[in-house]
């Protein structure tokens, strides 16, 4: 055979052969392939379909848990600050709806499938997040599998919760209410520390604006010196000079006019003020020295006032003390038998309306004998008891001997005339003349004692001195033929017929008086110190207390109960002035306690002499006015519309006041 027939006849044994059998092969191996593939799909499905049957299919649940979780890092985002606290505040940190869960990013729980023996990375949990399953399970303890099962119900209940409408609204008012607050924002407003610039409907509203703008300037303005922020400071300055002398603008149209741009200006440099030097530490000590100063000039102040008020309210008026002097020397110049009053018999005649005055000022008794006399339907039946001292016996006696108020009966007496009253007897008396009360009024160093400062000036009055004030207590002893007696302060007015008085039937009582107590004031815890033992047990702290200055008076229930010892007793327990501070109420409300009838409010009226807004209606209906306080209608701090009240009963054309040039 020739070579070339023989190199062809072996290609194409070589051809046949790889048709033959390699292309076979390669078709057989194809199709198992294709056969393992079915097979192996097959197998998986049952597989996947008995685990679901019996325990679930944890690759779908875990799957669905991962998509929860991508939903719920989003929550940030969607809901507002009220709706994300309310989670914090109801789901605990290992809940899947908890925002510190959602915070632990590097620590995701991986899901894979339970039938898988290979590792297998769940898409969507970052890159290269490979999770061994089987290695997981083994290792759980009972511990761990119990603490997944509840996570696993609480997270199922507090969905359950969050889907229910109680919580839906409450997410729905959250929601809503935080819009409202970011709507109502005033965008531009003056500064952040005040909301009302834009909400100022009147002129008043905008003027307290404004001092509340110069409280905060001036803080800054100190701050800003002190950091050494001179601009600012002098910006501050001058605005506040601005400020200054715009308050002396007269026209009411020029103020409100100017106002507005004065506080747009004032609160831009606040708000730069606010942004420099916001500094909380060093703004509360500088608010702190602030207050301090202003509490220390206040308090220094109320004294000054205090001890003013008094002085004054004490102090005679120049036409009184002209009065009064011109009285002493025509009483002095008065022959004796002329001195003498008439109709002496009536004195201790029990079936007559007898009357107590005891006061140092001519003027104010006579108002007060006249206004009982002029009001009286028989003025001859009412017999008038006046103690003074020595200083005023003359003028008060002159007075009256010159003008007789009617048919009344006059007796006037100074009380130094009484023997038995001394210091032995007289436990006020013996204080008052003591050292420590003389050093307690008069003693100049008074921001040494723990009792200095206005609040304890009131109790250095200097009415408490005087021994008129304590007459009160001794009434039996300087009238011991009366049975019942009309006590009268010389700063009232009667308005009235006080007859009727006497008829009163007070119940075996030795007082009778109008209450004074409201609610939760004027009590006797008000007047006394119950941290007192002596207090404590023998009173009741919340028992009505009662007004001095119009008081009913039965001389031999008096007698009986013992009040004037009484009265010496507690008074002799408080010479430390530890159970009340001085004056004649506080021991008045212990001696006369459970004493004492409760007369109709129409009787005595209160406050002319302090309060400015008692109606007219009620003091035209009220048998006596009392002026008590500080402001007296006799001097120039009295109230002007109370006055007319008082001043109606003197007579202005009488040749002495005329010439004393009352209330000139």
């Amino acid at each position: 055979m020739f070579p070339k027939a023989r190199r062809f006849q072996r290609r194409f044994t070589f051809r046949d052969l790889f048709h033959r059998c390699l292309i076979p092969v390669i078709i057989g191996f194809l199709s198992s392939l294709v056969f393992a593939a079915f097979l192996t799909g097959y197998l998986l499905h049952t597989r996947s379909s008995f685990d679901k049957d019996n325990i679930g299919n944890n690759f779908i649940d875990k799957d669905l848990n991962w998509r929860e979780y991508e939903a719920l890092q989003s929550v940030g985002s969607i809901f507002s600050k009220e709706v994300l606290g309310v989670l914090n505040a109801t789901t605990s940190n290992l809940d899947p709806l908890s925002l510190e869960y959602l915070r632990k990013k590097n620590s995701v729980e991986s899901y894979v499938s339970s039938e898988g023996n290979e590792d297998q990375m769940v898409p969507g949990f970052g890159h290269g997040t490979w999770i061994g399953k089987r290695f997981q399970m083994l290792n759980d303890t009972t511990e761990m599998l119990s603490e997944r099962s509840l996570r696993e119900e609480r997270r199922v209940k507090r969905s359950n919760e969050l889907m229910n409408d109680d919580t839906i609204k409450k997410f729905e008012k959250a929601a809503i209410a935080r819009s409202r607050s970011v709507d109502s924002a005033a965008l531009g407003n003056y500064t952040i520390w005040k909301n009302e610039y834009r909400k100022g409907k009147t002129f008043e509203d905008m003027l307290h604006l404004m001092q509340e703008q110069i409280i905060m300037a001036r803080v800054y303005s100190g701050l800003s010196k002190m950091t050494n922020n001179l601009v600012l400071h002098q910006e501050l300055e001058t605005l506040l000079m601005k400020l200054a002398s715009e308050e002396e603008l007269t026209g009411i149209d020029q103020q409100q006019s100017r106002l507005l741009d004065t506080v747009r200006d004032m609160g831009q440099i606040l708000a730069r003020a606010s942004e420099q030097l916001y500094g909380c530490k060093l703004m509360t000590n500088m608010l702190r020295a602030m207050l301090q100063t202003a509490e220390d000039e206040l308090e220094y102040t109320q004294t000054y006032i205090t001890f003013l008020t008094q002085l004054a309210s004490k102090s005679l008026p120049d036409a009184i003390h002209c009065l009064t002097m011109r009285l002493n020397l025509e009483y002095y110049l008065l022959p004796l038998p002329m001195r003498n009053f008439p109709r002496k018999e009536n004195l201790e005649n029990t079936k007559l309306y007898h009357y107590a005055i005891f006061s140092d000022n001519v003027l104010a008794t006579s108002v007060v004998v006249n206004s009982t006399v002029m009001n009286a339907k028989d003025s001859s039946s009412h017999v008038f008891h006046l103690v003074t001292d020595k200083l005023n016996f003359g003028a008060m006696s002159m007075w009256f001997l010159l003008n007789p108020p009617g048919e009344a009966t006059i007796h006037v007496q100074r009380f130094e005339d009484f023997s038995w009253l001394n210091a032995s007897y007289s436990p006020v008396m013996r204080q008052l003349e003591s050292a420590s009360m003389k050093k307690f009024y008069f003693k100049t160093e008074r921001s040494e004692s723990v009792e200095s400062g206005s609040e304890s000036l009131k109790y250095r009055y200097p009415k408490y001195m005087s021994m008129l004030n304590h007459l009160r207590f001794y009434i039996p002893k300087i009238f011991p033929k009366l049975e019942k007696i009309l006590f009268l302060d010389d700063d009232v007015v009667v308005q009235k017929d006080l007859a009727p008085l006497w008829s009163i039937n007070l119940k075996g009582k030795v007082n009778g008086a109008v209450e004074t107590c409201g609610v939760t004031f004027h009590r006797l815890d008000t007047y006394l110190n119950f941290s007192d033992e002596h207090i404590s047990e023998n009173f009741d702290p919340k028992f009505c207390a009662w007004a001095y200055g119009m008081n009913i008076f039965d001389l031999k229930e008096w007698k009986k109960n013992n009040i004037t010892e009484t009265y010496h007793f507690w008074q002799d327990l408080n010479e430390n002035r530890t159970l009340w501070k001085l004056g004649t109420l506080p021991p008045g409300l212990i001696t006369f306690y459970k004493l004492t009838l409760a007369l109709e409010s129409k009787w005595h009226l209160l406050g002319l002499g302090y309060d400015k807004g008692i109606d007219a209606r009620k003091i035209e209906k009220s048998g006596v006015i009392h002026f008590n306080g500080h402001m007296k209608p006799w001097t120039e701090m009295g109230i002007a519309k109370y006055q007319p009240y008082w001043t109606k009963y003197i007579n202005f054309d009488h040749p002495y006041i005329f010439s004393c040039k009352l209330f000139e």
